[in-house]
């Protein structure tokens, strides 16, 4: 089969972990007797710096034309450290999700047997971990009206969203519990925001569409905390655009590290696969990122954009050897062991895969 796939490396460690998650992707399309064309194109603050923009229109035109996104990370201190910067790298990630019509982010969360005392949650906690938040990605807070007035003393940000909205993400939900454990819960503040009332309202109005469904109501701060306390006792999560940001970096830490896990944002036409981690700037060009988040992410893009589910298992065998064998980067070894470096763990992946 003939894949057509865009590659945004992005910025800070991301060229790095994509390098390595491209050569994992052509090892095991060529086992499996796919051909890859990878087509580049320039995001974040690489693009502002080469045409000055974080999401050029001809990176659209690339991402449109392709079967699916594979994406590396956003971010420079540069623009950080600059209040007043007008244009940023993150501005990038969202026009192209606007653009895109990504309305959902599939950020899953499971642990590694191999790996289970390095969270730092006890064992007991987390063993059997295996969640999935979607995250609605192109409405609320993020995209609402924003501003300053009183003289530049007082500001705001404006949480906006419509039924149709809701709608679309929480039937997403629904149809992914059915494959799955057939539970639900639905995010909100309902207690405080209108918005999140709406949610509720629209959740409320889809559950009868699926009998078979056990869906909970819970509100954030009753899930951060239970997400701490009990991670396995959730299964499929739906949650608007500021609570599902917060929400699913702090259920990133369960499994050990930041740089194991993987996620897609999709919509009804275009996919994007990423890491959870972001630019890591400080490790940029020093051999020590960890690419295990970005080839799994290709794992999810394999099964989900392409339904080809021996290839992504493939995939994510050899990272679960890889990480039982020890041979990972510095981020995941023991103290006194030798860790491999970025490239070396890509390429000790792709002698498992032949």
């Amino acid at each position: 089969m003939q894949l057509k796939i865009a590659l945004l490396a992005g910025d800070g460690i991301g060229p790095e972990v994509i390098e390595q998650a491209v050569k994992v992707s052509n090892a095991v399309a060529k086992k499996y007797s796919h051909n890859i064309e990878w087509i580049p194109a320039l995001t974040g603050a690489s693009a502002i710096n080469a045409v000055g923009h974080p999401y050029p229109k001809e990176t659209h035109e690339i991402c449109l034309k392709s079967d699916a996104v594979l994406f590396g990370a956003i971010g420079d201190p540069k623009f950080d450290n600059d209040p007043l910067a007008k244009i940023r790298p993150e501005q990038g990630l969202l026009e192209m999700r606007k653009k895109l019509g990504l309305f959902a982010n599939v950020r899953p969360t499971f642990t590694f047997p191999s790996l289970l005392d390095k969270s730092p949650l006890k064992k007991e906690r987390i063993e059997g971990t295996d969640l999935i938040f979607l995250r609605e990605l192109t409405g609320g807070i993020y995209f609402g009206d924003r501003g300053r007035k009183d003289n530049g003393n007082t500001a705001y940000d404006t949480c906006t969203y419509t039924r149709d909205e809701i709608k679309r993400l929480a039937i997403m939900g629904f149809e992914l519990a059915m494959k799955r454990s057939k539970k639900l819960c639905c995010v909100d503040k309902a207690n405080v925001l209108e918005s999140s009332r709406l949610w509720r309202e629209t959740v409320q109005g889809i559950e009868k569409n699926y009998p078979e469904v056990d869906v909970s109501y819970e509100f954030v701060d009753a899930v951060a905390m239970r997400l701490v306390q009990w991670p396995n006792s959730y299964d499929v999560l739906i949650t608007e655009n500021l609570f599902g940001d917060i929400l699913t970096d702090e259920a990133s830490v369960i499994s050990g590290s930041m740089g194991l896990m993987p996620s897609a944002s999709v919509g009804s036409k275009n996919a994007l696969y990423e890491p959870i981690h972001g630019s890591f700037p400080e490790a940029a060009g020093l051999g020590i990122a960890n690419p295990l988040a970005t080839i799994l992410s290709a794992a999810m893009m394999f099964e989900m954009s392409f339904n080809m589910r021996k290839e992504g298992k493939e995939i994510r065998n050899a990272v679960n050897y890889s990480l039982r064998e020890g041979k990972v980067t510095q981020d995941l070894i023991e103290k006194g062991n030798k860790s491999l470096s970025t490239s070396e763990v890509g390429d000790f992946l792709v002698e498992l895969i032949k």
